[in-house]
């Protein structure tokens, strides 16, 4: 058994289905429709869990992964850019019925290898083992949820319209050459948020996976492999001496990309086109609750431990600072204080664990000097065990009084530390969502219609979802997903994201016999994938 003071295993205590016993040491990634051996330099991939034997304890190892140069990202641009021929190759002019087709194949294909990518998922950042099977579950859904929704696209836009005298077929055109970039705390759901629609609606994509979290797309290159035409899908492992040169060719037409407002500027400053960019972004955010006197205390108290404690804080939808009415900030703390007591620590095979080890290097050192920064400015560490760490899992920290002089105040924390801030008039809150440089979402905990209404109004317009009596989240996913300010670029949603990656487009002939015929011969024989087979204006 792990000793007494720490909560990391030895090797023959981890339970059997969890055991990793072999690392991946291959080094394949997919371009030009093959699968590749990459003969260059290698990154040892290491799990954020540390394991002993015989009381020794090293970080326990997974495999390696390329580390992929200037050479493998113009090759994968040029392989791309074959796929796309100009918006004249097979993807770009496939029918849609084709092209999901297709993508039904590959979603058939991932369900076959679902444990393992969930289990290479947990190795990798530490995510809940039932939390990964959700992840992947939830991908997949979406993934049948986009193909719904682009049949009703396809249907609805598969009529011929007249308008003084000029008959049209409206439909959506791909953009062109795509980058997908995914994050590491959802590495699956969220690169294939963009992957999925960005393919269906008919554009060649590059898949750069995340420095961490990237293992689990090895059992998925046969897959892209077999089921798209070459270089449709072309996946790469790497940094930025592989993203540059993709970015500056000015191939790219489409950069979906999940991180930080820093490097979402810098990579597209990369590109020598960026007008011509089209940026689909989810970056920062600093959520806040606001919970009011009139709210139910049970509520709040546990949408807000949720909310701002679920996966260690490593959400982008987390709640980031609470906001709470002086009048019930005592009562909201011991609650929330039990609530932080109950949320199970350990690995994340253990069963309904909802704290794990943190997977971003200097992640612990960042956490602790954010509770330093608060103590020396007057807050208290007011949970018991908070602020303390062991190696790379940092336990939940509850901060009280937090003010402005204090970095977690502005800084997005991205882990497990709660910083709460007492507030007398509403104004307090108001003010920080109207100056903060991030605008996606809020929470609004009242009892009072009124005092809800007065505070919905002013705040639709600084995030983009307020939530009422619940913590912030991304779904369901057929809502739209963004941000203001710093938060977002583009809508992703089931039915926003078909259009973030596809144009209007409308082929258009003046309404005379011989137009009407000919179109009629060309839609009725399907003689074009484009126009559809219905007429009538």
């Amino acid at each position: 058994m792990s000793t007494s003071s720490t909560l990391f295993p030895e090797e023959s205590d981890i339970p059997e289905p969890f055991r990793f016993d072999v690392p991946l040491e291959t080094a394949p990634y997919l371009l030009d429709g093959r699968i590749m051996q990459w003969d260059g330099e290698m990154e040892r991939v290491d799990s954020v869990i540390e394991t002993a034997v015989d009381g020794v304890y090293t970080p326990k190892h997974l495999g390696s992964c390329p580390v992929m140069d200037e050479a493998a990202g113009a090759a994968a641009v040029a392989s791309t850019l074959a796929a796309w021929d100009n918006g004249m190759g097979l993807w770009p002019t496939m029918g849609v019925a084709d092209r999901i087709g297709h993508v039904e194949e590959l979603t058939r294909r991932m369900i076959e290898a679902r444990d393992e990518i969930a289990r290479l998922m947990l190795w990798e950042i530490g995510k809940p083992y039932r939390e990964c099977l959700v992840e992947f579950d939830r991908t997949v859904e979406y993934i049948h949820d986009t193909i719904d929704a682009l049949r009703e696209l396809d249907r609805a836009s598969s009529r011929f319209v007249e308008e003084s005298g000029i008959y049209a077929q409206i439909r959506r055109a791909p953009l062109g050459p795509t980058l997908c970039m995914g994050p590491y705390n959802y590495p699956l759901n969220e690169t294939f948020a963009t992957l999925i629609p960005a393919l269906l609606m008919g554009n060649p994509a590059i898949i750069k996976a995340p420095r961490r979290g990237r293992l689990f797309f090895i059992p998925l290159l046969k897959a892209f492999r077999d089921c798209f035409p070459a270089g449709v899908i072309n996946l790469v492992f790497g940094g930025r001496h592989l993203v540059r040169p993709i970015l500056e060719s000015g191939a790219i037409n489409v950069l979906a990309f999940i991180g930080s407002s820093k490097a979402a500027k810098a990579l597209r400053m990369i590109h020598p086109s960026p007008n011509r960019l089209r940026c689909i972004l989810g970056l920062g955010a600093k959520n806040a609750a606001v919970v009011m006197e009139s709210a139910d205390m049970d509520l709040a108290v546990s949408e807000a431990v949720s909310g701002s404690l679920a996966f260690s804080g490593q959400r982008c939808t987390a709640l980031k600072i609470l906001f709470v009415h002086e009048n019930v900030v005592d009562e909201f703390i011991r609650r929330f204080n039990k609530g932080v007591a109950k949320m199970p620590v350990g690995m994340p095979w253990e069963e309904g664990v909802r704290i794990t080890p943190l997977p971003e290097p200097g992640k612990i050192e960042y956490l602790s000097e954010l509770v330093g920064d608060a103590v020396a400015h007057g807050a208290k560490v007011v949970n018991p065990g908070g602020g303390e760490a062991d190696r790379s899992l940092f336990h939940p920290t509850v901060l009280y009084p937090v003010n402005s002089d204090m970095r977690v105040y502005h800084e997005e924390q991205f882990g497990p530390v709660v910083p709460i801030v007492p507030f007398r008039d509403v104004e307090t809150p108001v003010r920080y969502i109207v100056e903060s440089s991030y605008g996606q979402q809020m929470s609004i905990f009242s009892d009072d219609a009124a005092e809800v209404a007065s505070l919905v109004d002013p705040m639709v317009n600084q995030v983009c979802r307020v939530n009422v009596n619940s913590l912030c989240q991304r779904g369901p996913d057929i809502f739209p997903f963004s941000g203001r300010k710093d938060s977002a670029e583009g809508t992703l949603s089931v039915d926003d994201a078909l259009n973030s990656f596809s144009i209007r487009t409308l082929v258009a002939a003046k309404d005379t016999p011989r137009n009407k015929s000919l179109l009629s011969d060309i839609a009725s024989n399907h003689k074009s994938n484009f126009l559809s087979a219905d007429l009538s204006a």
